[in-house]
């Protein structure tokens, strides 16, 4: 199965995928918010409609990439690059100005499914940051002469998703709890960010290093 890569590097992305699923971000606020205003069942299609959005960023940069190496693996080349400065910025953002998640539970109309699932899905979709971190993320674990690069990516791609959806639906179910507990305890935000800005920075200084030999 040439689209299964190796185990550390599948560990190596299951740990950051992890980290970054119990990150603060737009799509937990969305779902957290929809569940105190709308109830769980609401919140858990929002979770599937981010869930789809990430679907299409795992299929542009999929066949993207693929395109890109086999047009010029320098390209490629530059892009990893980017992306390992992209990922230090993440890290040095995150230790400046830390994780926020700011929820109001407004009383509003319980929308429909395919209303829930929307939202979640053009948040994430049309959310910049996250367009351009799967750019800069998925291409760190593979390798621009690696033949299968376009089943890997793909694999990566819905192995984040699968990690990603347990994580957002136990938040869902958390979110009264999760809430306040999170805004009232700020320490814990921030050694998430500390551990965030850590685990990139290794990433980003691992392809560099990759890249220099």
């Amino acid at each position: 199965m040439d689209f299964l890569p190796s185990l550390p590097t599948l560990l190596a992305f299951a740990a950051a995928t992890l980290l970054l699923a119990a990150t603060p971000g737009p799509d937990m606020t969305l779902s957290i918010s929809r569940s105190l205003a709308q109830g769980k069942k609401s919140a858990l299609f929002v979770v599937v409609g981010t869930s789809l959005g990430i679907v299409v960023h795992t299929m542009l940069v999929a066949f993207g990439i693929s395109a890109l190496i086999t047009a010029s693996p320098t390209a490629f080349l530059i892009l990893k690059t980017g992306g390992a400065a992209y990922l230090f910025w993440l890290a040095v953002q995150a230790i400046r100005f830390g994780s926020k998640l700011i929820v109001a539970k407004a009383e509003t109309q319980k929308g429909t499914a395919l209303a829930n699932i929307s939202s979640g899905f053009w948040v994430n979709l049309l959310n910049p940051k996250v367009i351009i971190f799967f750019m800069t993320f998925l291409p760190q674990f593979v390798s621009a002469g690696d033949p299968a690069v376009t089943q890997k990516l793909l694999f990566l791609g819905f192995c984040f998703i699968l990690i990603g959806m347990p994580v957002n639906a136990a938040v869902v179910f958390a979110a009264d709890w999760l809430a306040s507990w999170l805004q009232n305890n700020k320490k814990v935000l921030r050694g998430m960010d500390y551990t965030f800005a850590g685990v990139f920075s290794v990433f980003a200084a691992k392809i560099l290093l990759t890249q220099a030999r």
